[in-house]
This record gives structure tokens, sequence and C-alpha cells, in this order.
């Protein structure tokens, strides 16, 4: 069944307002407002090219395509819709459920991640679907979304992951969205946000970092999580130098 127009173009202009909104907001105010005020503070002490920041903006846009098409596909299409797990009244599950579904998914969404991102870095894989992304180094907050078409497909897999495992409401789906693309774009923001010594207190070792995410793009290895350091951790993939580059930064 071919997707609704109106409903495709709903859900495009709510994944691409909130992109280029928040991450033209992140950019204004660190990379030009107050750029020279806090520059002695970036993770990366240099800036990316403007090359750079329109080669994320415009993979940014194809994958604002490829999202705002599976709502079409699975929510809107009555073929399918009836099999998801989609439910319309909060009552249907209760309160309780509705606020413990947000940290469910994501530890859904951060375990989804962390394996299809460690299997894209296969070397059969990686120049294929992960390579764009990657050639920001020294990502800047457009670099969120800047994935390659292949990639864009499975990052939005996690979607149909929710629709077919737990029961999701649709608010769920529109709040975890917008503050997942916060948590992207700090991740990418090229700035530490969060406190000196956060990296090694009882609940901070187990959260990604602005510096944690951004090692990543810089050395190509270690540091797969998402949200959470847990299965990097787990898995011994967390970078042996990452506390001493948290620790530096924030020492500035």
């Amino acid at each position: 069944m071919p997707i609704p127009a109106d409903k495709y173009f709903e859900t495009l202009l709510r994944v691409g307002s909130r992109y280029y909104f928040l991450a033209g907001v992140a950019f204004l105010f660190f990379y030009v407002i107050f750029k020279s005020k806090i520059i002695d503070y970036k993770i990366q002490l240099h800036f990316p090219k403007s090359a750079d920041y329109v080669r994320e903006i415009l993979y940014s846009t194809i994958t604002i395509l490829i999202f705002a098409l599976i709502p079409g596909l699975f929510i809107f299409n009555p073929d399918i819709r009836p099999y998801t797990t989609l439910y319309q009244n909060i009552s249907d599950y209760g309160w309780v459920y509705y606020f413990a579904a947000f940290p469910i998914m994501f530890v859904m969404h951060d375990t989804y991640f962390y394996w299809t991102h460690r299997l894209m870095h296969h070397k059969k894989l990686f120049n294929v679907m992960h390579l764009v992304h990657h050639k920001s180094t020294n990502p800047s907050p457009w670099a969120a979304y800047a994935f390659h078409p292949l990639e864009s497909v499975v990052e939005v897999g996690i979607f149909v992951v929710f629709l077919f495992t737990i029961p999701v409401h649709k608010t769920h789906v529109v709040l975890f969205f917008l503050l997942s693309i916060i948590y992207n774009i700090y991740g990418h923001l090229g700035w530490e946000l969060y406190p000196k010594g956060f990296n090694k207190n009882v609940i901070g070792k187990w959260i990604n970092t602005s510096v944690n995410h951004n090692q990543h793009h810089k050395f190509f290895k270690g540091n797969y999580g998402l949200y959470f350091l847990f299965w990097d951790r787990v898995m011994g993939t967390i970078r042996a130098d990452y506390d001493e580059a948290f620790d530096e930064v924030k020492n500035r």
C-alpha cells in the first residue's frame, strides 16, 4: 500500500524540524556566538572545515527523508498496524508502565545500537555502510544524523523493534526520539557538558559522554555505546585512555 503523502510529510516535518532546530541551536551557541570564549574547552581544539558541515547536513537530510518513511510503512499502513504493539489509550497499560517504558526503550536502543554499530565496523561493512559517518573525525552537532543511506535503515530499525516487542503509545515514540536526538547531538557536540569527575563516579562511569563518542570518531575503534557504557565495559571495548581524555578536557 502506498504511503499517504500527508502522513509522510507530517512525519518528515517532525523529524526534520527537531534535527535542524536542535542541532542548529547547539551549533549557533557553541560554534558561532560563544566560539571564541569557550574554544579552550573544546574536546578537539581545532574546528571542522565548512565542507565538513555541508557534508554532515547533506547526509543528515537524506537520513531524515529515510526516517520519515518508516511510520508510513508500519503505523499508517492498515495491513500492518494491527500486528504492531502500538496502543491508543494510556489507560490500557496504566501510568506506571507508561513511564517505565522509557528506561526500557533506552536500554533496548543502547543494546541495539552497540551491536549493530560493532557489526558495521566489520571490515566487510565499514566502507560500505559506516565510513560516511566517520568522515566526521572531529564531529559537530550536524553529524548527529550524518549516515550513509544503508546505515540510516539500520539506525531506524530500532523503531520497528519497538513496534513488535513492547507496548508503545504514540507519545512514547514522539518523546523517546526527541530525547534521543538531543543526546545524539550532545554526543557529537565537541564539548563535554558533564562535570569534572563524572566519568569515575558510581553513575557516570556507566553513562556515555561527548568525550567518549568524540574519541570513537577520532580513532575509529572502541567506545561503541550510545547512551550507556555498559556494553563497552562488559565487552572490553571502552578505550583504555578514555578516563585520561575526559580528565584532560575537564582539567583545562
